[in-house]
C-alpha cells in the first residue's frame, strides 16, 4: 500500500526525452473512457490513434485520480491539481435528499489556476469544445459542455447560451456541422463526436489557436452499457478515432501542421461489473437515515460514484456516528466486506481526494457501490463502469503525444493526470507549476 500511494503521488513521466523544439499550436483530445489498448492493440479500430501513436510517445498505462470518475479527472487535466486542491471531488454534488440531476459544470468552481489562464496570460489565444467544467471560462472560443435539467437529452441551447464569444455556436453550424437535431448532441449516439470533431476543426481553421482542448465522449457509454468488450464499443473507438482524424485534417487545412503537436488523453479506464452493492441500505437498516415523507432525515450518507462511495456526516464532529458507521462495516457478513475496503481519512488526504469525506469505500473490481437506500444491499450488476481506486491496470487510460515539440522516440512513457497540464504548457514554452503534477525541468533541478 505505501508503494502504491507513493506511485500515486510522485509523477513517472521523464519528460526530458519527450519534449522537443517548442509548438506554437497544442491540441489536447480527451477520449473519455480510453484504455491503452485501444491504440496498443492493433486489432481495435483506431488509424488515426495508431499512427500518432507510431510517430510520437505513448504511455501504456496512465494513473487516474480518486474517485476515476470524468469531471473531477478532466479537471485534474487542466490544473494539474489533484481533487482536493482544484475544488471538483466528484461529477455531481452531494445531495442527502435526492439528486437532482446537477453536475458541476461552472468554470468558477475550480480553485487553482487553469492551462486557459496559462495560455491567456501569455497572450496566446485559447479554444474548447465540450470540455468538462467549462461553462464560463476564460476561453477565446469556447463551446462548453452543458445541458439543462428540464431537457438533458437537447444540448443545443444550453451550449448556445454559455458559448464564447456568443453567436459561435449558430457560427458554427452554419459553417461545419450544419443545422442540428437535438439527437445530433445526444449521448445516446455516436454522432455527437463526429459533431464535436467538426466544430473543433471549423474553430481551429477560422482561428487558429494555441490551445484547443476537446472531449470526446461516445466510448464511455458504450462500454457503461455494454462492459470492456461490448458489441458496440468498437464501433464506439471507430467513431472517437474518425473525429481524432477530422481534427488532424483541419489543422493541415490551416496550414499550421509542421507547428502543431497533438495530445491524446482519457479520463479513466473501465471495470467489468458483476455486482451492485448499495452501502446506504445498511445506515438505513441502522437508523443513520430515514424517509419522513418526502424528507431525507440522516446522521451519516454515503455519496456514491460507481466504484467509490464517499462517506458525509451531518455534524462533521459526530465521531460516535463515525464509530458506529465504522463498526458497522467492519462487522459485516464476510461474502460483503471483501467486496471493498475502507480508505480513511488519513489517505484520502495523502492522494488529494474528497477533502469533504470523513472516508470512503474503494470497491473492488466488478462491484459498482449505489446510493439506493432501500431495498437489498446486494444485487447482481451488469455493464461497465469506473470510479475505482486507480491501483489496478484496468481503470488506468491513456496517453499519446505527436507532432511538434515531441521528440520521434518510441518510448513507454507512464504518467499520472496530473502531469498532463504542465506537459502541455512545456510544449508551448510557458512556465506552469500546479499545486500538484510538475514539469520534467522542475524535476531535474
Amino acid at each position: 500500500m505505501k508503494r502504491t500511494l507513493l506511485l500515486f503521488l510522485t509523477s513517472l513521466l521523464c519528460f526530458g526525452s519527450a519534449v522537443g523544439q517548442q509548438a506554437k499550436y497544442v491540441v489536447l483530445i480527451s477520449i473519455d473512457g480510453l484504455r491503452p489498448d485501444f491504440y496498443l492493440d492493433k486489432s481495435w479500430p483506431a488509424p488515426n490513434l495508431h499512427q500518432l501513436m507510431e510517430e510520437g510517445v505513448y504511455s501504456e498505462g496512465v494513473r487516474g485520480i480518486f474517485p476515476t470518475v470524468t469531471y473531477p479527472s478532466h479537471t485534474t487535466i487542466i490544473t494539474g491539481a489533484l481533487p482536493a486542491a482544484h475544488g471538483i471531488y466528484y461529477n455531481i454534488p452531494f445531495e442527502p435528499q435526492g439528486a437532482t440531476g446537477n453536475w458541476f459544470t461552472e468554470e468558477k468552481l475550480i480553485q487553482t489556476e487553469t492551462l486557459w489562464d496559462k495560455v491567456n496570460k501569455a497572450g496566446m489565444k485559447t479554444a474548447s469544445v465540450s470540455w468538462p467544467v467549462s461553462v464560463g471560462a476564460p476561453i477565446h472560443y469556447n463551446l462548453p459542455e452543458n445541458f439543462s435539467l428540464q431537457s438533458p437529452g437537447d444540448r443545443r441551447a444550453p451550449i448556445s447560451e454559455a458559448a464564447t464569444p456568443k453567436g459561435l455556436f449558430e457560427e458554427v453550424m452554419q459553417n461545419a456541422t450544419g443545422a442540428l437535431e437535438a439527437n445530433d448532441l445526444n449521448l445516446r449516439y455516436y454522432s455527437m463526436d463526429e459533431n464535436i470533431g467538426r466544430m473543433a476543426g471549423y474553430i481551429i481553421r477560422r482561428y487558429k489557436p494555441n490551445f484547443i482542448s476537446v472531449h470526446i465522449v461516445g466510448v464511455d457509454g458504450a462500454q457503461h452499457a455494454e462492459g470492456r468488450e461490448g458489441k458496440n464499443v468498437p464501433r464506439a473507438v471507430a467513431n472517437a478515432d474518425h473525429a481524432v482524424g477530422a481534427i488532424r485534417e483541419a489543422v493541415e487545412k490551416a496550414g499550421i501542421l509542421d507547428s502543431t503537436a497533438f495530445v491524446i488523453v482519457g479520463d479513466h479506464g473501465f471495470v467489468d461489473i458483476h455486482t451492485s452493492l448499495s452501502p446506504n441500505v445498511w445506515l438505513a437498516q441502522q437508523g443513520l437515515i430515514s424517509k419522513v415523507g418526502i424528507e431525507v432525515k440522516w446522521k451519516a450518507m454515503f455519496h456514491t460514484a460507481t466504484g467509490s462511495a464517499f462517506l458525509h456526516l451531518k455534524d462533521k464532529n459526530d465521531k460516535k456516528t463515525l464509530k458506529q458507521v465504522r463498526d458497522l462495516l467492519n462487522n459485516l457478513p464476510e461474502e460483503e466486506r471483501k467486496l471493498f475496503r475502507i480508505v480513511e481519512k488519513e489517505e484520502l488526504e495523502r492522494i488529494g481526494a474528497a477533502p469533504d469525506a470523513v472516508m470512503a469505500l474503494a470497491a473492488v473490481k466488478g462491484v459498482a457501490l449505489k446510493r439506493d437506500v432501500d431495498g437489498p444491499a446486494r444485487k447482481e450488476g451488469k455493464g461497465g463502469a469506473h470510479g475505482f481506486y486507480p491501483d489496478f491496470p484496468e481503470i488506468q487510460t491513456g496517453f499519446i503525444a505527436s507532432g511538434a515539440g515531441v521528440n520521434k522516440v518510441k518510448q513507454t512513457l507512464p504518467v499520472g493526470l496530473e502531469d498532463i497540464a504542465p506537459f502541455v504548457a512545456e510544449l508551448l514554452g510557458i512556465n506552469f507549476k500546479p499545486p500538484v503534477g510538475v514539469s520534467q525541468k522542475d524535476k531535474n533541478n
